[in-house]
């Protein structure tokens, strides 16, 4: 019950998303894949984890499940994607021109 009313609207959205984006960021370097499969892995992780999340909210005292959530939780997902891009293609730049 640590969580409850811990961030309110819309504040919360923010919250999932920022999660969220390490838990792509996360998935995705995990697989080591590039381009699109980076996108894919960092979004499906973050999504499952956070459907699990959800899920699991339904059974706390005081927590609710929403699909806005899952949404905010995809979307951090999606950030995190761009930011292991980035920091690939920043690297590959760095040792090409080192």
């Amino acid at each position: 019950q640590f969580a409850v009313g811990l961030f309110l609207p819309p504040w919360d959205k923010l919250a999932h998303a920022l999660t969220f984006t390490v838990v792509g960021f996360t998935a995705g370097l995990a697989t080591g894949s590039r381009g699109k499969q980076l996108v894919i892995h960092c979004v499906i992780g973050a999504t499952a984890i956070g459907a699990m999340d959800e899920w699991h909210q339904v059974y706390l005292a005081g927590r609710s499940a929403g699909w806005d959530d899952l949404v905010a939780d995809a979307a951090g997902g999606l950030l995190g994607a761009a930011l292991l891009g980035g920091m690939y293609k920043a690297i590959h730049i760095w040792t090409k021109h080192r």
